[in-house]
């Protein structure tokens, strides 16, 4: 059952404008340099905490083409409770709880785990990446379908 109030074509429409600023604040920190492949698990886990299943299938799907690993998909979630995140990723991670579940602000701990992996500029753009998927949290679009390669039977 979905809970799309709107689809995703729906806000494209009625607010161009508002929707390029959140695609181009979604695409900046990649086009600064940071690596896609952390940008897709960093969207990944904000879509999972808003619970936002349109987002967390675009962005398993992102992750995919990008070539991160089924094991980094499935446990994202866990991050925390398992060996595969490296210490910048896990910094990410952190940071994008922070911001995402923002009730007391970001702890010393967190921002100096960030810090100690990114630099401040780093820092800046990778907020810019948190920013840019929690707005569409509100919306519960539909979430995209799998594409299906040729000749691939159906199940």
């Amino acid at each position: 059952m979905s809970h799309a109030s709107s689809e995703y074509t729906d806000f494209q429409k009625l607010a161009p404008d508002a929707f390029e600023v959140v695609m181009r604040l979604g695409k900046v920190a990649a086009e600064a340099g940071l690596d896609k492949e952390l940008l897709e698990l960093v969207k990944l886990r904000a879509s999972q905490i808003n619970g936002c299943a349109f987002c967390v299938q675009f962005h398993i799907l992102q992750a995919e083409r990008l070539g991160v690993s089924a094991d980094k998909l499935n446990l994202v979630v866990v991050w925390r409770e398992v060996p595969y995140f490296s210490a910048r990723e896990r910094a990410a991670l952190a940071w994008t709880e922070a911001l995402t579940l923002l009730r007391n602000g970001v702890s010393d701990e967190v921002y100096a785990d960030a810090s100690r992996e990114f630099s401040e500029k780093e820092l800046t753009y990778l907020t810019s990446a948190v920013a840019s998927i929690n707005v569409g949290a509100a919306y519960r679009w539909t979430p995209p379908a799998r594409q299906r390669k040729v000749g691939a039977a159906a199940s």
